[in-house]
């Protein structure tokens, strides 16, 4: 079944991407180096992030908004994966196997506006201070993890918190390779730029540069609404925010034995006004620090 994506109709959408710190400091679930894939194949765990995108498809239905559920394989890359002891074959499966639970879920809401999409994230670190991958090297290392779900049944993929323009554009490939729409979503610093400098629109467009404009659509994540607002300019491709619920920085965020969780009821009301103010963002959703809550206030006020 051939479902719309958020590029190619009016519906807005809802999308969760804070199942890490929610899992943490909300549910009190151990996450081996903030990977949460782990916990797709362990029975006592598994209820937990099923519970979570039942919870966020009862919000985004009760609004009156479609569903994005993401998997839980932000981190199931080789290299980040590697340490905590999973080769390719363990890792190929794991990715198959979230898919599945998150298509269950999708069959389970039985709408044609709930959709899932294959959480990637960037090889290593958005912060370590590394070369920057070249866009054929970052196209061959994202195939590996987009190929092995290619015909799993995924709408789309979601790729979070890349902050390298070469990377992006490499993992935009390797979607395109697999025949799977992908939206990147890059991840800025307090001033809206990525960490190199590079002004968002501008990584917008030298991505699309690169790929010839394969990218479905792209968004911003990992920030909050105070970091980017101010350079926000109703771009055409940009169309999805994706917040964080703290204004701190990453760097501060890093540092913090707390989860700041701000204020729900404010950044629902400015994520509001941010799709009133661009009526091109159509997918929006909490990031770091978010919960339930956020997410209520944000479909409560889009809806509005």
């Amino acid at each position: 079944m051939k479902r719309l994506l958020p590029h190619e109709t009016e519906q807005r959408f809802l999308v969760f991407a804070a199942t890490g710190t929610d899992l943490i400091f909300n549910r009190g679930v151990e996450l081996p180096g903030f990977a949460s894939f782990p916990l797709v194949e362990d029975p006592k765990t598994q209820p937990i992030i099923v519970d979570q995108m039942r919870d966020l498809m009862k919000t985004a239905a009760g609004a009156n908004l479609g569903c994005i559920i993401d998997t839980l394989t932000w981190m199931a890359n080789r290299d980040r994966a590697a340490p905590l002891g999973y080769d390719a074959v363990r890792l190929e499966a794991i990715n198959r196997k979230a898919v599945a639970l998150m298509c269950d879920l999708r069959e389970e809401a039985n709408r044609d506006d709930v959709l899932v999409a294959l959480c990637i994230g960037p090889s290593r670190d958005a912060y370590a201070k590394l070369e920057p991958m070249t866009v054929n090297a970052a196209r061959a290392y994202h195939a590996i993890q987009i190929g092995s779900v290619a015909n799993a049944g995924v709408d789309l993929v979601n790729a979070y918190t890349f902050n390298q323009v070469e990377e992006a554009a490499g993992a935009v490939l390797a979607a395109e390779d697999s025949g799977i729409p992908i939206a990147v979503s890059f991840v800025v610093e307090t001033d809206g730029c990525l960490d190199n400098g590079t002004e968002l629109g501008d990584a917008i467009d030298q991505v699309d540069a690169l790929t010839n404009g394969a990218a479905a659509y792209f968004m911003v994540n990992c920030a909050h609404p105070d970091h980017f607002k101010d350079v926000l300019t109703g771009h055409p491709r940009l169309k999805g925010i994706v917040v964080n619920a703290s204004r701190c920085s990453h760097a501060e965020l890093d540092n913090s034995t707390v989860l700041d969780e701000g204020d729900p009821e404010e950044l629902g009301e400015q994520v509001a006004r941010l799709v009133s103010d661009f009526p091109v963002i159509s997918v929006v959703g909490g990031c770091c620090g978010c919960d339930l809550r956020h997410m209520r206030k944000m479909a409560t006020g889009i809806a509005a």
